[in-house]
């Protein structure tokens, strides 16, 4: 496959200013990386993506999708 890959999306249910992970992430390829989070910032996904030489996907939600979101 190549390059790893960490696929990521937003979360829906983050308001403007609130101190929450804004993304999830959704899945990864190309690396045996393990992430134990359920919510992640884009900084961290960004940093993770640069020290296995990898590369983050940000994958888009459909409009009449639904999204599981978990409550913190």
């Amino acid at each position: 496959m190549g390059k790893a890959k960490i696929f990521v999306r937003e979360r829906r249910k983050v308001e403007q200013g609130e101190k929450k992970s804004r993304f999830n992430v959704v899945g990864v390829a190309g690396t045996d990386l393990k992430i134990y989070s359920n919510h992640i910032r884009k900084m961290e996904i960004e940093q993770i993506a640069r020290e296995i030489d990898g590369e983050v996907v940000y994958l888009q939600a459909g409009k009449d999708e639904e999204l599981d979101d978990e409550e913190d």
